[in-house]
Formats: C-alpha cells, structure tokens, sequence
C-alpha cells in the first residue's frame, strides 16, 4: 500500500505540474458546453418544440429546462470519457522520459504500477468533469432550472461510475502508446466518434434498427440514458402536469431517457449494473496487460 500511495502521489504531482495539461483538460469541456449551447442548442429547442403540440401551451421555461438537461447530459456522457484519454498522458510520458525505466527495476509490482496510474487518472477526470458539471448546472440555472438535490447528487454518482469506465477504457489503450503524438491522435479520434456511438449528439432513437441493436451492446449508450434521466427527470415532470403520460413516456424514448435492449426497457438499475460490470471487466485486463507486458522489462517499456 505505502509503495502505491507513493506511485500515486508522484503521478497525480506530475499531472498538475504541467500546467498546459491540466489546463487543456479543464477547458475542453467548458468549450463543449460553449458550442453545444450555441449549436445543439437551437436544434434540440426546434426539435422539442415541433414535437410539443401547440394546443398544450406548454412554458417556454420547460422547454429550455429540457434542452438544457439534454446538452448537460450529452456534455457529460462525451466529457467522462474523452477526458480520461487525456488525463492519462502520465503513463506515455513516463515511456517518452525514460521514467518508466527506474520504476520498473524497482520490487513495485506490475499490478500496483497499473493501478497507480488507473487511480491517478480516475482523480484528475473527476476533478475535471466534476467542474463541467458545475459550469453545466450554472448555464440550466439561467435558462430554466428543474433538477432537485437528488438528481444532482444522482449525477455526482454518474460522473464517478462513467469516469471509472473512461478510465479503464483509456488505460487498456494507452499502455500500448509510446509518445505524445500517438495520445493526442487516439484522444482525437475518440472525441470524434464517441459522441456519435454513445447517442451523445444525436438520440440512437434516431438511428435504424440494426444500428440501435448494435448500440445497445455498447455500455456508453447506457452511460448516456443515465445523464439523460437524471438531467431531465425534473423537467418532465414538470411537462407530466399538462400532458398524458403517454406523450411523457414518447417523449422519453425520443432522448434516449428510456433505452431498450431488442425491445425490451432498460430500467436505471440495470444500467448501474452494466456500466459497473463492464468497469470491472476492464480493469481486470488492464490489469492482466500490465502483468503480461511487465513480464518482459523491455516489453513494457515500448
């Protein structure tokens, strides 16, 4: 245990030190929230407001209060993910600085090496997307506020469960990566396609039906339902007081709030269980990578 709070405290001293770093991950998300506003925004307000039949004369203020809880989500679901690739930089820089060489001639085990860079990468994902999401509760505050404490607290629960998962994901990948080059290209061409598979940018509704099949395989969908409900749960509501239940239910499954799984509703419980699950599939090959690999001293090194 001493060896790797040793391993942790140098890793997480190493991240903030850079300050270009940790900076670059701060103001990713908060430029996120800064587009999604200006351009998802205006698709979503014109979405939900030609589904809303006028005759309901639904406010204006749940309308934004809806828009606003699905930007915070789809923000959220990229944002615990993408993050994570970046976050983890210290593992390729102790290969690109020869660091790694004096840590593996040492009696620390392989294991406690991996998870010590996993532990340093979870911390510093958190911190970041745990500031998105108090940038993201602002932007709802001045456009129409409908979340309770519990759905906020839900969040934070969220957060914590879908960065392990950004994690784990991001250290299988990057224990193969050997320079600043390589990260940089793989985080980009996660941010760009995660987004997409995880029904972030646009409802899996949307999609054909072998194609939500396929999603439905993937734990980021599920990832992205849970924001979907606890960003919206307070603002459909709201909507429940002067529409049928019917209409909610649809209204739901066109965000992706209600999933399903070949026809069958995904409840939140079963979500938590999926993403848990996977987490814990990930880390134990992480972890068997790691051992694999710091087999050979000079196999892990490249």
């Amino acid at each position: 245990m001493k060896e790797f709070n040793a391993l942790l405290s140098r890793n997480i001293k190493l991240f903030f030190r850079d300050k270009g770093l940790f900076f670059s991950a701060l103001a990713t998300p908060m430029i996120l929230l800064v587009l999604y506003a200006t351009f998802l925004g205006n698709i979503y307000t014109d979405t939900f407001n030609q589904v809303i039949p006028e005759a309901l004369n639904v406010s204006s203020s749940i309308v934004k209060g809806l828009v606003g809880g699905q930007l915070l989500s789809s923000l959220l679901a990229v944002c615990c993910v993408t993050t994570s690739f970046n976050c983890n930089m210290v593992m390729v820089q102790d290969k690109v600085t020869g660091a790694i060489k004096d840590i593996t001639i040492t009696p620390v085990k392989k294991s406690t090496l991996a998870l010590s860079y996993y532990a340093t990468t979870l911390i510093c994902s958190l911190i970041v997307c745990l500031a998105a999401l108090c940038a993201g509760l602002i932007y709802i505050a001045t456009i129409g506020f409908y979340l309770t404490v519990g759905d906020v607290l839900l969040l934070v629960l969220d957060i914590f469960i879908v960065v392990m998962f950004g994690t784990a994901l991001s250290s299988i990948i990057n224990i193969f990566l050997t320079s600043h080059g390589q990260i940089a290209t793989v985080s980009s061409i996660i941010s760009s396609l995660y987004g997409f598979l995880c029904g972030a940018y646009m409802p899996i509704s949307n999609f054909g039906e072998g194609l939500q099949k396929f999603l439905s395989f993937l734990p980021g969908t599920y990832s992205t339902s849970l924001f979907r409900n606890h960003t919206m749960n307070g603002a459909f509501s709201e909507l429940a007081k002067s529409v049928p239940d019917e209409f909610i239910k649809t209204m739901r499954d066109v965000v992706d709030a209600n999933i399903y799984f070949f026809d069958n509703k995904v409840s939140v419980a079963d979500m938590y269980i999926i993403l848990v699950s996977t987490v814990i599939v990930l880390l134990i090959i992480y972890i068997v990578i790691s051992k694999i690999k710091g087999a050979n001293k000079n196999s892990y090194e490249k």
